[in-house]
């Protein structure tokens, strides 16, 4: 991933220095194990673990001859190690030491990713309990519906942000396994119980049964997952577009000191923070069909899957975090503007409160039918003359019938309208 979108703690976890120490702590691992049963002399083990190192550039540079990168690394861990290194490796195939690595990996960055959802949810709660109400207009099909208040929207996005929590750990629970069970999962050149304490270790589940690699379901879950953490990011921040709109004009991302909208308008304010996480959003999610693409290999693996996951694993997560920083800024710095949002309801000449009319007449006895010829017969004149449902309502002999001035009050009461907002607030503890 380009740095523009690379955020420093999740750029190291993906850095080639990582991904090579965690090989080494997993070749380290099966010489312990080794060690334990008896195959490797101890002296060989404490002067492994004594030496072992690697070279990154050393790796490439012997690369380009292997053409093979693990065996790469093993070489430039011989040249550290010496003779003993005849003992490191021992009945491993490369992807028993990139899976299970890979899969260390992917926890790590699953642990950030979580802690940046946490850190975006607490913002969330901050910013609803200030605006909790602050009463705006809720809208359907783009439409004037019923009004809400913005603390009420951000609780609706702090539900789905704890269900990506709870899916983000589930997918790192089923990314956290590792395999060491030989070229085919077999264990015909490696003891299970190899596998069992290199796991153990590495705070990894082993694999149930394994072909050479681990499937690639588990990474197409994890893969998947973020892309519905992005669409999650994705919505909210179209939402925020829209409400920044100048005919709508009800919050405004942040703009900093210095900020420039436009090479050519100075007037414009933008929401180009916003537009970016729409826009890696649809990279996330190009990335999750890519790895549903992986899942099918051919018999006990094929490498398909190799060069596809170089990309799409760390630059998914790479951007996720970039986009959830983001996100929290955003938030933390939303510009809301109750004034707009009170002038934007007003326009709706009070048409808003059609449905809680309805239900008054059927109160007091009219059909659903009945009932809502008068309220639609109303809300139509209102529309064509310009002026107030509840005017016309007062002036309409059908519905005076059956309610009184106090009783049309209370219903065009926006107060009245919310009283049950507490109860919302309160499921979230706010």
């Amino acid at each position: 991933m380009i740095d523009r979108y690379t955020m420093p703690k999740m750029r190291e976890i993906w850095s080639e220095e990582n991904k090579f120490r965690k090989w080494l702590e997993v070749e380290l691992a099966a010489c312990e194990a080794w060690s334990s049963l008896g195959k490797i002399p101890r002296e060989a083990l404490h002067k492994i673990k004594r030496k072992a190192a690697f070279d990154v550039k050393r790796i490439n540079e012997i690369e380009k001859e292997t053409n093979h990168d693990l065996i790469a690394f093993l070489t430039s861990v011989a040249e550290k190690v010496g003779r003993e290194s005849r003992f490191i490796h021992l009945g491993l195939t490369s992807y028993d030491v990139e899976d299970t690595a890979r899969s260390m990996q992917l926890c790590e960055a699953a642990d950030l990713l979580i802690k940046d959802l946490d850190d975006a949810i607490k913002i969330l709660k901050r910013r609803a309990k200030e605006e909790k109400h602050t009463v705006m207009m809720g809208r359907t099909h783009g439409v004037h519906a019923e009004p809400i208040t913005f603390g009420l929207k951000l609780l609706v996005w702090i539900a789905e942000m704890e269900r990506n929590v709870e899916r983000l750990k589930q997918a790192r629970e089923v990314i956290a396994v590792g395999k060491v069970s030989g070229a085919v999962g077999s264990y015909a050149a490696v003891d299970p119980r190899v596998e069992e304490y290199v796991c153990k270790k590495l705070k990894l589940t082993p694999s149930p049964a394994s072909t050479q690699i681990l499937q690639r379901d588990r990474h197409a879950q994890f893969v998947t997952t973020l892309a519905v953490i992005a669409a999650t990011l994705e919505q909210f921040a179209t939402e925020i577009r829209n409400l920044q709109r100048t005919e709508v004009w009800e919050v405004e991302e942040p703009f900093g000191k210095g900020q420039k909208g436009s090479s050519a308008m100075p007037h414009k304010k933008n929401p180009i923070t916003c537009e970016r996480i729409a826009g890696l959003a649809r990279v996330i999610r190009g990335n999750s069909l890519a790895a549903l693409e992986n899942v099918a290999t051919w018999h006990e693996r094929d490498i398909t899957h190799s060069s596809v996951e170089r990309v799409i694993l760390p630059d998914s997560c790479l951007l996720l975090d970039y986009m959830l920083h983001l996100f929290a800024k955003v938030i933390d710095g939303l510009v809301v503007m109750p004034q707009n949002m009170r002038k934007n309801i007003d326009k709706s000449q009070g048409l808003i409160f059609s449905q809680k009319l309805l239900l008054a007449l059927a109160e007091k006895g009219l059909t659903r039918e009945e009932g809502y010829k008068i309220v639609q017969t109303a809300a139509m004149k209102t529309r064509n003359s310009g002026g107030n449902l509840k005017e016309e309502i007062l002036a309409s002999r059908d519905a005076m019938r059956y309610l009184s001035k106090e009783e049309i009050d209370k219903i065009f009461d926006i107060r009245n309208h919310l009283k049950n907002i507490d109860i919302i607030f309160r499921r979230f503890g706010l």
